[in-house]
């Protein structure tokens, strides 16, 4: 970040809103600033304007790039969140917004769910498409050393309600992407669907959506979710799939490139 390391100005004010804004405040206005909201939007969809202000003033009188604000101010959140240990739950959203009840798309929560990774990540889907953002994100992940592994639907467990290709073939070619799924002759009850969408990084971050991995789940259609950092459930959930997979119950599977 080497734009925002030479405008100490920005630095010293978005450390200033740290505490009054907190993680989740923080990881907000980082979401606004890397959206390129309108100064005016982001300061009317706070609570806290005095404190934002400053942030907002120094971001533009130092020209600091979007992306780099926005990477600073999510690295305070971290630091934030690690320090307190604090528990956020953020809207997701993907569709139609606003910036009078500002929420976080679908798209960018998964990218950053992706991005925060250091050690593990488990992604869930029932139906998915290539995207090159969520390949790209994951094929980085892979590369920083993260164990990935996704659990997808099948045709076959699909019964016809998802047509096309394989929605594993979403994720083939990426080196070190561990495919998984739940065979149908282990699923109890007639027209059973692996219909699970969330995402789990280090069991310390969770995204639960009603998204599909798809474009239209992530970009166009009107989908919801929740954002979870900390606390219980990230944890709770990445156990409890890693159960399922020690226990048989999901089993690896190997997709074809066509």
């Amino acid at each position: 970040m080497s734009h925002s390391m030479n405008t100490p100005a920005f630095e010293e004010a978005a450390s200033a809103a740290s505490s009054a804004l907190g993680g989740a405040g923080l990881r907000e206005l980082a979401g606004r600033v890397a959206e390129g909201w309108p100064e005016q939007a982001i300061l009317g969809s706070v609570r806290d304007r005095a404190t934002v202000a400053p942030v907002l003033a120094a971001l533009s009188t130092h020209a600091v790039p979007s992306a780099e604000a926005a990477a600073f101010l999510r690295g305070l959140a971290a630091g934030h969140a690690a320090a307190t240990g604090e528990v956020s739950v953020e809207t997701v959203w993907t569709g139609p917004s606003s910036h009078s009840v500002p929420v976080r798309s679908t798209a960018q929560a998964l990218l950053d769910v992706i991005a925060e990774a250091r050690s593990e990540l488990v992604l869930m889907t029932y139906s998915a498409r290539r995207r090159p953002d969520i390949r790209e994100a994951l094929a980085a992940a892979v590369a920083r050393g993260v164990s990935v592994s996704v659990v997808v639907e099948t045709l076959a467990g699909a019964g016809g309600a998802i047509s096309g290709t394989e929605p594993g073939q979403a994720f083939t070619g990426i080196g070190g992407v561990d495919l998984w799924h739940w065979p149908t002759d282990r699923r109890e009850g007639k027209g059973a669907k692996a219909h699970a969408k969330l995402a789990v990084a280090d069991r310390r971050t969770l995204l639960v959506s009603s998204a599909n991995l798809t474009q239209s789940g992530v970009s166009t259609n009107m989908e919801a979710g929740l954002l979870v950092r900390g606390g219980a459930a990230p944890r709770r959930v990445a156990e409890h799939v890693a159960e399922l997979r020690s226990r048989g119950v999901l089993e690896r599977i190997r997709v074809g490139d066509h």
